[in-house]
């Protein structure tokens, strides 16, 4: 979870800040996830999305004068094959998951967004961004957003 996660998103992050500083402008996404803020899972994994976030931040800041946004990106249940698998045994309920291919399309809204250098620093929930700025999954939903709260449920 460091090497593959959190280091591999440094390297590539400090390579396309170098384009995108000469551009004056950009988009650095890393995907992260709830367990930053609490337990979920084991302490690696929260270790290293609450990594992932503080990275997300201090990027942020040391990127703003050069006009690269940089956000954390929090996706809900997505329909991976492991996913698919765990809900053909039936004790995995797929109604309010996301394909692979939404959280692109909301990286690509995100792009586009007007008020996107105002999320700079930002931990955001894809879900609540596709409302925001009308993006459908590849079926035409839109999935309910997370919250910290909802999750604590499943606990």
């Amino acid at each position: 979870m460091m090497d593959a996660g959190v280091r591999a998103a440094f390297f590539v992050s400090a390579h396309a800040a170098r384009m995108m500083i000469t551009q004056r402008r950009g988009l650095i996404v890393n995907i992260s996830y709830w367990a930053s803020q609490r337990h979920l899972g084991n302490t690696l994994s929260g270790i290293s999305k609450a990594a992932t976030d503080k990275m997300t931040a201090d990027m942020a800041h040391e990127l703003r004068e050069h006009g690269v946004t940089v956000i954390s990106l929090y996706p809900g249940l997505v329909r991976t094959e492991s996913v698919l698998a765990a809900a053909e045994s039936g004790w995995l309920d797929l109604t309010n998951s996301e394909s692979p291919e939404f959280i692109g399309r909301v990286i690509a809204a995100l792009y586009n967004d007007r008020g996107l250098f105002d999320k700079s620093g930002s931990i955001l929930v894809a879900a609540q961004v596709a409302l925001d700025l009308g993006v459908t999954d590849t079926d035409g939903k839109q999935p309910i957003p997370l919250s910290l709260e909802a999750l604590a449920r499943w606990k």
